[in-house]
């Protein structure tokens, strides 16, 4: 109906405005319902080109309107605002498009390039170090960055789920000390354990299943530890890949799967790195400063140049991201968004600008980046800070084993990602109204139960719901249903362009609130065979948006509960 609308505006624009470009045409849904159903400030936009009286400019473009039969009236409001009001016709369309459209209503193409083909697009999520279970924060990137690809997947991209493993660097070696200590039979809690090394039960399951000899396969590789305590890169290798298997385990209760992994080992081991740091050095844009490398990051908005090469001839943090970046431009990503912790926001500025200075075309300002804030966990009213696993931090597993799935993801997704989180145990397990993931469920599961009373009495053969006559729908009720179905489409396309999924959880309660009040209300078979299976329509179409709308954040619709 926007786009029905949309297109009238500029037939009548155009006749007073024959310059206009139709894309700055804004139709807007007033928050009132006496304001009518959509609103549009064209008027205003055109004054200053056409210098003249915003109202009267709404009032030539009102008269421009061609026939059409979706709009049973217009007026002027404030300014210029004008203000359209829909037919009960154009209203009850959204029912028939979305029962035609079924999985795909929502969907959109605004990933297609101007030949209508999907164009790449690359999402980095969770990428955990390998060196413990994932905690809640890992867990709220894995819902958030999970949630994305869906919403690009429903707008039309070509989408590739990657994780990247920080296999190398310092906390690694802290892994492996912290693993041979433990296999040496020290204790974490004695005076010659690593400072530095991690203390949580993991690692003595690491550990005995090194000195057994135990086999570990996790994505693309298989590991069997030699047991030799004195052969360190033996246990360096068995712990990484013993704690990637754990990680898989992890992602996989939580229902997330990867199309790629990466290592950041390989950057370094393939040549990558290097590869990367010469092509730097040939562009011009470094320089040698005290024994170091440094890259001209203020040439491209950094607040200072930034050491590439530390005198010790080992590579800063940041240029692997840029090696491997770089590798993701060749992999012809035409866009890439990277979920992750608020503390890589430093990292940013840098990361752009070593992909900038290798002067490859690669666009100013890429890749995205959706950084999500911490996550506190709540349980009785009190903070819980700790695992049994992994001592020093709440574990996604832990989560998922306390609610559930399906809570864990809603939650963790439900709110901006930029915006700190508290996670209630106690509301996220509670089968009440407060809670919103069993409000959203039991909306979707209270028409399924209705549309299988009606399914048993037709005896199996139900009037087709896609072809039912609509007109009975005109109380409030239906009108304010049939409003929210209809703004579904936008929804998804805002919370993809905005990199949103709080925004499909945000509209899921609107909606289940909306059917709720409804049915509440109303009863659905009743003996006017015209008005049920107007009001089935409505319903069935409103259990498939729902089940759309849970889909893009990985939720159950359940049909029972």
């Amino acid at each position: 109906m926007k786009a029905h609308l949309t297109q009238l505006l500029a037939t009548a624009a155009k006749s007073i405005a024959p310059d206009l470009n139709a894309d700055s045409i804004l139709l807007d849904r007033p928050k009132s319902a006496e304001h009518g159903d959509f609103s549009t400030n064209l008027a205003m936009i055109l004054a200053k080109s056409l210098k003249q009286n915003p109202r009267a400019i709404a009032t030539q473009i009102i008269a421009a309107l061609p026939n059409n039969d979706y709009i049973t009236k217009t007026e002027i409001a404030g300014a210029g605002f004008i203000n359209f009001f829909l037919s009960a016709q154009s209203r009850q369309m959204v029912v028939h498009d979305i029962l035609t459209a079924s999985k795909r209503y929502g969907h959109n193409t605004q990933g297609h390039d101007a030949q209508g083909k999907p164009q790449k697009v690359q999402v980095e999520f969770v990428s955990a170090n390998p060196t413990g279970p994932l905690h809640v924060g890992h867990g709220r990137g894995a819902a958030v960055g999970d949630c994305l690809a869906r919403l690009l997947d429903a707008s039309g991209w070509d989408v590739t789920r990657e994780f990247y493993y920080n296999d190398a660097g310092a906390q690694i070696d802290n892994l492996t000390i912290s693993v041979l200590a433990r296999c040496k039979g020290i204790s974490t809690e004695h005076e010659s354990f690593p400072e530095n090394g991690y203390r949580g039960e993991y690692i003595n399951d690491i550990a005995a299943a090194y000195l057994t000899k135990h086999t570990v396969v996790a994505d693309d590789i298989e590991v069997t530890a030699s047991g030799d305590i004195n052969n360190i890169e033996s246990i360096r290798s068995f712990a990484v890949a013993y704690l990637r298997h754990e990680q898989d385990l992890d992602l996989k209760a939580f229902q997330i799967e990867f199309d790629v992994f990466s290592l950041e080992s390989a950057l370094y081991s393939e040549g990558k790195v290097e590869k990367t740091v010469n092509a730097l050095v040939a562009s011009g844009h470094t320089y040698e400063l005290d024994d170091a490398l440094w890259l001209k990051t203020t040439d491209f908005g950094d607040d200072k140049d930034r050491v590439m090469r530390k005198t010790d001839g080992g590579y800063t943090y940041f240029v692997p991201d840029v090696a491997y970046h770089a590798e993701k431009w060749h992999r012809g990503f035409v866009r890439v968004i990277n979920e992750q912790g608020a503390d890589h926001h430093s990292t940013i500025t840098r990361v752009r600008a070593g992909l900038q200075a290798l002067d490859v075309g690669i666009p100013a300002g890429w890749p995205d980046y959706v950084l999500h804030q911490m996550v506190t966990v709540m349980r009785g009213g009190e903070e819980v800070k700790l695992s049994k696993r992994a001592g020093s931090y709440v574990t996604l597993r832990d989560l998922i084993e306390e609610v559930g799935v399906d809570a864990t993801r809603y939650f963790l997704a439900a709110r901006r990602a930029d915006s700190q989180l508290v996670f209630d145990i106690d509301l996220a397990r509670t089968q009440t109204n407060d809670n919103p993931v069993f409000y959203i469920q039991y909306a979707h599961a209270r028409i399924c139960s209705v549309l299988s009373q009606w399914a048993a009495l037709g005896n199996g053969t139900p009037v087709s719901l896609v072809s039912a006559d609509l007109r009975p729908l005109t109380n409030a009720h239906e009108v304010a249903l049939m409003q929210r179905l209809s703004e579904y489409p936008e929804t998804v396309e805002n919370a993809a362009t905005e990199l949103a999924p709080h925004v499909i959880a945000n509209y899921l309660k609107e909606l289940a609130s909306d059917l709720h009040s409804y049915y509440n209300e109303y009863k659905f078979l009743i003996d006017d065979e015209a008005v049920k299976i107007a009001r089935l329509s409505l319903i069935s179409a409103t259990q498939q948006v729902l089940k759309n709308g849970l889909d893009l954040l990985g939720v159950d619709a359940k049909e029972r509960m």
